[in-house]
């Protein structure tokens, strides 16, 4: 793809997250559901996207979507995305106005920024993405188009909290091996995961400059979807730009 410059000190990285009010979506996915993959009516989630783009004030085609696996690669883009990008879990650029977006409804998104050489990067990272190290090979991307880890800033946002998440206590070791921290006891005091406990201890260890949590977990907070506690359900978006 084509060289794009740093971005202007007039450019800067911003990152919102959204949740289920206020959309076109119908029972289970009511109502701000913006994923295509879930079985809602296409037309409700076109809207929902429509919305989202006019919110952020940029045209439609410039919100660039993935078509998430629980992997780890990683693509770089430098202008419009026709259609999801295949079997990709995160997307970094240099390009203002592209518009990343991470679908989540339990997985931690997070939205990574560095202002100093403006590259930014929206990561999806599950369970499975955490063991097979999706963030530390975003970094490694970010890196090779001149992005330094002090200079970046992290947002992990609402996700499954370790209180709720349980699981089997040979699934929270293979984990534990990679992100320690992400390997807690659930309110029940059975084992459980706190993924962003994991990804920030990943990311300072990776010299991150700035780790922030938004607190909220996915499970407990109604106006988030979650498809661990609903099953069917929709999905709320993380979203990094430099605008």
């Amino acid at each position: 793809m084509s060289s794009v410059p740093a971005a202007s000190p007039a450019v800067r990285p911003r990152r919102v997250v959204t949740d289920r009010r206020g959309g076109r979506s119908a029972s289970p996915y009511d109502s701000f559901n913006l994923g295509g993959h879930v079985g809602d009516d296409p037309a409700a989630v076109a809207a929902n996207r429509g919305r989202l783009a006019r919110e952020l004030g940029v045209p439609l085609d410039r919100l660039v979507w993935m078509d998430q696996v629980h992997g780890t690669r990683v693509a770089v883009v430098d202008g419009p995305v026709e259609g999801p990008l295949e079997g990709t879990d995160a997307v970094v650029t240099r390009t203002p106005g592209l518009v990343l977006c991470v679908l989540v409804a339990d997985c931690v998104p997070v939205l990574l920024a560095d202002p100093v050489e403006g590259v930014v990067a929206g990561v999806h990272a599950g369970r499975a993405g955490v063991r097979a190290g999706v963030v530390p090979a975003t970094l490694a991307v970010m890196a090779g188009l001149g992005s330094r880890p002090a200079d970046v800033t992290a947002l992990l946002g609402p996700a499954v909290c370790g209180a709720c998440y349980e699981v089997p206590r040979a699934m929270q070791v293979e984990v534990a091996r990679v992100a320690p921290a992400a390997a807690v006891r659930t309110r029940r005091g059975t084992p459980g995961l706190d993924l962003r406990a994991g990804l920030a201890e990943l990311l300072r260890g990776a010299g991150v400059g700035q780790v922030v949590h938004d607190p909220r977990c996915t499970v407990e907070d109604r106006f988030l979807f979650s498809h661990r506690r609903d099953g069917v359900t929709g999905r709320q978006a993380g979203v990094v730009w430099l605008g």
